[in-house]
């Protein structure tokens, strides 16, 4: 952005020399005058826009339709406002899952990759913790529109597998269930889910088990 501003203004002052220079070679007293304006810098104070609204006035014959600035409501205050990261400050530790996209999706780009720290605040532990829920996310299909795009006549391989499912008899980096290891006394256990959400969100009273 302010790569841009830079190029407005040196070429608005390399179109200003030369329209001087056509000033001063046709004596053009409209070209002077021109010259004389004053330009707007690219660096001035530009009032924000903020919310506006149509306001219709009525006087005789004249009716006058201009747009009036609405003072933005304030924002409320979050009920913990010491906490360090946005998701601390408003109580949700352990209240979201991977399937919460409408939350996971603020913190990511359009090509589904994650923001850093210095841009969405998060403390370390919660941005884990989002980063793992969005690998989960995109495994499961829950984020189909914040994909990187394929090259141009590009077809997969493989079909697109089946959705994977979470706390289930499904292993964490497959797409296929967890069949029977062995005898109830000796089942060999698989893990499901991520250990760093075992305090996350629960569906049931059923304590959190993550090994199937």
């Amino acid at each position: 952005m302010a790569a841009r501003y830079v190029f407005r203004s040196v070429w608005t002052s390399l179109s200003l020399s030369n329209v001087q220079r056509l000033a001063f070679n046709s004596n053009s007293s409209i070209l002077q005058n021109i010259i004389r304006t004053p330009l707007i810098s690219a660096f001035g104070n530009i009032q924000s826009r903020g919310i506006r609204q149509v306001v219709e006035k009525t006087d005789g014959k004249t009716t006058t339709i201009e747009g009036t600035i609405v003072a933005a409501p304030e924002r409320p205050l979050p009920p913990n406002p010491e906490g360090d990261c946005p998701i601390c400050q408003w109580n949700l530790n352990h209240k979201y899952n991977y399937t919460d996209v409408l939350l996971l999706s603020q913190f990511i780009r359009s090509d589904g990759g994650m923001l850093p720290r210095r841009v969405t605040g998060l403390c370390a532990t919660e941005h884990r913790k989002v980063t793992i829920c969005v690998q989960m996310a995109h495994r499961a299909g829950l984020l189909p529109d914040h994909k990187p795009p394929l090259p141009e006549g590009h077809t997969p391989k493989r079909p697109k597998p089946q959705l994977n499912r979470y706390l289930t008899r499904w292993s964490i980096d497959s797409v296929k269930p967890i069949w029977k290891r062995g005898l109830k006394w000796c089942k060999v256990r698989m893990s499901v889910g991520h250990p760093a959400l075992r305090d996350n969100v629960r569906f049931g009273k059923k304590p959190l088990s993550l090994k199937h």
